[in-house]
């Protein structure tokens, strides 16, 4: 190993324990985070720079592992034909670049289900089928719990809308929380999906109270401010009140809203014909969303759902996610300008 690398290193293990420092102490610090889409090249460092600028200090990598069939407990990952940007040598080569900006890292490893089927209702009918699965989940996250060590990242996701299988397996996980606690050193969160978030029973396990925020906030076809002020106040007070008995932070793991007409009745939502495009409608809601949960000391911070690696991405034309080339570029931008540390 020569000087230099040492020196990285160093540098590395240095940053790390800063900006843990700096978060715990700054009751301002909130994970302005984003979710990066992996693509099929290599990151480069002007992709960065546009993530940089919107002001955003965290970005959530998203490693997925698919299974053939739900019937089939076994978990597929890392290889060849996904896509680089999923692959390990990839995710590594994202974290480097990542670093070089001094962008914080989650890593959220993710299941994909064949059609689009929800991972929340994954279940299997035999104890032999449920312990294979086990298996192979375990073995999927501990790559990644000794990846995310390995580079000292700040937060690792332990699963990602898990509902039934958190329920029905609580020995599997509470032995996952330990075993993982054994090689990783930064902070663990669990992403719930919105409807289940407080019925949950390892947010005492954990570090953060993580949830998929999208909530249902109005039935309108464009709602004013007030109104999605409104619709927020009951998901909030539950929030607000899950945070104060668990004595955690509430940490959005993905939050966001197309920009289309009725993006709030079901922000969930990604059929490819729902309706027309709103883009103002996209930029108002995330501005009630900072408004609204930014300002409070046992909110933690979120990572918008989603950031696409490439500059062109997105555009007047696209009523998804993303908010690149949209309005909602810049409201994220202001927003996060006022909490990036």
């Amino acid at each position: 190993m020569t000087l230099i690398q040492i020196y990285k290193g160093c540098l590395i293990m240095f940053s790390f324990f800063l900006l843990n420092s700096c978060a715990a102490n700054s009751e301002n610090f909130k994970l302005n985070g984003i979710s990066l889409v992996a693509s099929r090249d290599s990151i480069t460092e002007d992709q960065v720079s546009k993530i940089v600028e919107v002001n955003a200090n965290s970005v959530a990598l998203m490693p997925y592992a698919f299974m053939r069939e739900k019937s089939d407990p076994e978990l597929i990952y890392n290889i060849e034909r996904q896509w680089f940007g999923e692959r390990l040598e990839g995710i590594e080569h994202t974290i480097m670049h990542l670093k070089s900006q001094n962008l914080r890292i989650m890593m959220k490893p993710h299941i994909w289900l064949r059609n689009g089927d929800f991972t929340g209702d994954l279940k299997f009918s035999s104890e032999a089928e449920w312990e294979k699965f086990e298996t192979s989940y375990r073995k999927y996250l501990m790559l990644y719990a000794e990846l995310s060590e390995k580079h000292h990242l700040e937060i690792l996701c332990i699963g990602t809308e898990l509902y039934n299988f958190v329920k029905e397996r609580p020995e599997f996980w509470n032995l996952l929380i330990s075993d993982i606690r054994k090689i990783y050193k930064g902070k663990l969160v669990y992403a719930e999906n919105w409807d289940k978030v407080d019925q949950v029973d390892i947010w005492d396990k954990i570090d953060f109270i993580g949830v998929d925020a999208y909530f249902p906030l109005s039935d309108q076809v464009s709602p004013s401010e007030d109104e999605i002020v409104e619709g927020w106040q009951k998901h909030k007070s539950m929030l607000e009140d899950l945070s104060s008995e668990y004595d955690k932070p509430i940490l959005f793991t993905e939050y966001g809203y197309r920009s289309m007409d009725h993006a709030l009745k079901e922000p969930w939502n990604s059929n490819r014909d729902i309706s027309e495009p709103n883009h103002n409608l996209q930029a108002r809601a995330l501005k009630i969303l900072y408004e609204e949960f930014w300002t409070n000391n046992w909110f933690a911070g979120g990572y918008l759902w989603k950031w696409d690696q490439h500059e062109g991405s997105g555009g007047l034309e696209n009523d998804r996610f993303t908010p690149q080339n949209k309005p909602a570029e810049n409201m994220i931008k202001e927003y996060y300008r006022k909490f990036r540390n």
